[in-house]
């Protein structure tokens, strides 16, 4: 029976992941330690003996630049790549570029949980005329206006992916040996409850640490028959539960 392989990486540490901000759609570049670390990701790809047909990642840099990071450890730079607005983080809406520690002071560490980590609870939305609204970024020019988010409860960035993953992603993992996914925390998510069936409830306590290879295997039937992250599991236990942390 040949196994095929999906690959799913959260990109490395971004600048506002060691300032604690929440950064959602803001596209916000790699720290140095970000960039090491996507190193560190190919290298243990690599190491794991995989290889990829084809990669797919958001239209943020910081899960681009990761996604070149890897390819190059991997000498994997020429596969094809394609990038889509799908696979962006969930966003945040108001909250973007806000210190989590200093709105779980203002709001509350219950509610703030609720917003990170809840199922279908989104933070407050944007304004129109906000600077920061999609609309305005030259990227998303060709999306429909009306599917631009202002804001976005996971169940909404569930929505917006599946729609992706069905018609392009999981199809070409059909046609494919192994496909990989450099994307952001919350996307990862919504692929991971997909492939397990996790409930609205349980999906609150996954949480995917920067610069990871979390590895699905498929049947023949590409039906899910293994899932595993590569690493160290207690250090992998010890990363998820400080992703968890509002500091």
């Amino acid at each position: 029976m040949k196994i095929k392989k999906l690959a799913l990486v959260r990109h490395g540490e971004s600048i506002w992941n060691r300032e604690n901000r929440f950064t959602g759609w803001t596209d916000v570049d790699l720290t140095a330690e970000g960039v090491e670390e996507s190193y560190r990701a190919g290298d243990m790809l690599r190491e794991e003996g995989l290889t990829f047909d084809m990669a797919f990642t958001s239209y943020l840099k910081r899960a681009i630049k990761s996604l070149d990071c890897i390819l190059d450890r991997m000498n994997l730079d020429w596969i094809p790549v394609e990038k889509s607005w799908r696979l962006n983080e969930k966003h945040y809406g108001a909250l973007q570029g806000l210190n989590k520690g200093e709105t779980a002071d203002r709001y509350g560490g219950e509610l703030v949980q609720l917003w990170r980590r809840s199922y279908n609870t989104p933070p407050e939305p944007l304004t129109e005329d906000d600077p920061r609204n999609p609309r305005f970024d030259i990227r998303y020019r060709d999306v429909p206006p009306d599917d631009l988010p202002l804001s976005e409860s996971l169940k909404d960035t569930i929505n917006r992916l599946m729609p992706y993953w069905n018609d392009t992603i999981f199809p070409s993992l059909s046609e494919r040996d192994n496909i990989l996914i450099v994307a952001h925390g919350n996307s990862l998510r919504g692929i991971v409850k997909h492939l397990k069936n996790i409930s609205d409830d349980d999906i609150a306590g996954l949480n995917l640490p920067t610069a990871i290879p979390y590895i699905f295997e498929f049947d023949s039937d590409l039906k899910v028959v293994n899932d595993y992250f590569l690493g160290n599991p207690e250090e992998i236990e010890k990363m998820m539960k400080e992703t968890a942390s509002v500091r």
